[in-house]
């Protein structure tokens, strides 16, 4: 039987603590190994218990959740999952912590139904298990001020879409950060909670020259912009008589995620078929394998991140052994092989 994933939890609500321990535990491959209330508190426990992954606070007392994650980083990198409160700075810190070394974000299990605490801890099972066999990875995004990449030729209705999940937000940094400002339009799904889609989307426009945002719905395509899903929803992609209409839409999960990137890149088959391209990143389970086999199957050219430079080799393993993936690249290639790729169907 293979060894349980040790878990450690560090939140200052007494509460929290008793929620996640119960629940958690439910689970037959992970084990709570410890708990405490705060990181002055958890630094001799860690020590003591080597846990696999931690579930960190943000906002606690004595020390913060961001101030601890980088002494961990430093002096003990186990992988962390960071819980936020909905609160407009709990989502801006959860993607701070993101950026300095944090696996996954998740909002905190809180008050509601049973249903919604049922769906809450399935998430947080899910990216503890995906922290568990993750792989520390230094991405560079482009700095800002660096040399802007060259403007290419303008190409009529080409539609760019891009899935991932543990790991993609820093891989989704470096790649957009490479990419011109007069891309074709870029349909992203990430896998995050709805509470830090807006954020995220704030800090990719950020350190890109495409204008970043997060999808409302319906959105017209065009030239330049790069539309990131919104958490809960699924994003879709119709044809209009010119041009495309993105559109955020109520929906149950797909490969247990919503928004998924099935959803997205199965509707841009349909809706684009040769006229698009599709690119899986880093990130755990399938999402996307099939809908990437789809983009193929209707003549799109398809991208997957490679294995050595995934945080998680899930999704794009799977879109390979579908034989969906037409190229297999490490990510600091990506953003140029896309940038071929929408040259090639200029003339394609």
């Amino acid at each position: 039987m293979a060894r349980k994933i040790r878990v450690m939890i560090v939140d200052d609500s007494m509460l929290i603590r008793q929620v996640l321990v119960k629940e958690l535990n439910k689970d037959p491959q992970i084990e709570v190994v410890a708990e405490a209330q705060n990181p002055i508190e958890a630094k001799p426990l860690i020590l003591k218990h080597q846990p696999d992954v931690l579930t960190l606070d943000v906002e606690m007392p004595k020390m913060d959740g961001l101030t601890f994650l980088n002494i961990l980083q430093k002096f003990y990198p186990v992988p962390v999952v960071m819980l936020s409160t909905l609160t407009s700075e709990g989502s801006r810190s959860a993607m701070e912590a993101l950026s300095r070394g944090a696996v996954e974000v998740m909002q905190k299990p809180g008050g509601g139904s049973f249903l919604a605490l049922n769906r809450s801890m399935e998430q947080l099972i899910f990216k503890i298990k995906a922290a568990a066999i993750s792989k520390r990875q230094n991405y560079s995004p482009s700095p800002v001020g660096a040399v802007p990449p060259a403007p290419i030729p303008a190409v009529k209705d080409l539609i760019i879409a891009i899935g991932a999940s543990t790991g993609g937000t820093e891989a989704l940094r470096v790649v957009l950060s490479k990419l011109p400002g007069n891309m074709p339009p870029i349909v992203i799904v990430q896998h995050m909670p709805e509470a830090f889609t807006a954020p995220f989307a704030e800090a990719l426009n950020k350190i890109s020259l495409l204008d970043v945002q997060e999808c409302g719905s319906p959105m017209d395509l065009r030239p330049g912009l790069a539309l990131v899903a919104r958490g809960g929803k699924h994003l879709t992609v119709t044809k209009k008589m010119s041009g495309y209409l993105a559109l955020s839409q109520e929906g149950e999960p797909v490969c247990h995620q919503s928004p998924s990137v099935e959803v997205l890149f199965n509707s841009v088959a349909k809706s684009a078929g040769v006229r698009s391209i599709g690119v899986i990143l880093t990130g755990m389970g399938s999402d996307g394998a099939h809908g990437m086999l789809a983009m193929r199957n209707a003549g799109a050219i398809t991208i997957a991140q490679d294995e050595e430079s995934c945080v998680v080799f899930g999704m794009p393993k799977e879109a390979i052994a579908l034989n969906a993936a037409q190229k297999i690249l490490p990510l600091d290639r990506i953003a140029q092989a896309i940038i071929d790729a929408t040259r090639a169907k200029i003339v394609g």
